[in-house]
């Protein structure tokens, strides 16, 4: 009998929901929410729910591989890509995947990455003690193909270390949306509120040039 998802994980997903909710970031049926639990295992949103009215029977549990362990349920289909986030990033414990307007728009004009520099609330992302620093936020191809999808950002991914670059705990999808994590769901929210802060100022910037 699989052991039961610790109520302060769901806890955690649910409260997750309603405050992207309220931003509108995450529309209709869309983003994904999970936690690292012990043993390899991952709580994670299932397909097809309003991530505003999340309720604990809206969670599930998967594999490192993805796999759900109740075969009748059925997790966000990109369950991959947050097991690819806990398989490379250790200190990961929360996993968050939303759909701004600014998000999805500024990834369609971008090329590989988007800086951003100056602003205060790049302390929100690690080893960035000021505003003086610039983070380039990678922007990835979008890909119905989620495992071909986690290759390619892996490949990035290792590419970054082997150059010495720090890796920013959060990239877009072009097109699509943004995924962030951090070491506390508290955190990720955090981070995610900073990130998509940035990014609404970033588009009204390009809205003026325009």
């Amino acid at each position: 009998m699989p052991e039961p998802i610790p109520d302060a994980a769901i806890a955690a997903i649910v409260a997750a929901g309603r405050r992207m909710d309220r931003h509108n970031w995450v529309p209709a049926t869309a983003g994904n929410f999970s936690v690292r639990l012990p043993a390899g295992r991952i709580a994670v949103t299932r397909s097809g729910v309003h991530k505003g009215f999340l309720a604990p029977e809206h969670v599930m549990v998967v594999d490192g591989e993805g796999r759900p362990e109740d075969p009748a349920l059925r997790p966000s289909a990109e369950t991959l890509l947050h097991c690819g986030i806990y398989r490379r990033f250790p200190e990961a414990r929360a996993v968050l995947h939303g759909h701004s307007v600014a998000n999805t728009v500024l990834s369609l004009h971008a090329g590989g990455e988007i800086l951003l520099s100056g602003y205060e609330l790049l302390k929100a992302f690690p080893g960035l003690p000021t505003h003086e620093a610039t983070v380039a936020v990678p922007v990835v191809p979008n890909d119905q193909d989620i495992a071909r999808m986690q290759q390619g950002l892996d490949a990035r991914w290792d590419s970054l270390a082997r150059s010495g670059t720090a890796i920013p705990p959060g990239y877009l999808i072009r097109g699509h949306g943004v995924y962030v994590w951090a070491e506390t769901m508290d955190g990720a929210l955090a981070r995610l509120e900073a990130l998509e802060f940035m990014l609404e100022c970033a588009l009204q910037d390009l809205q003026r040039r325009d």
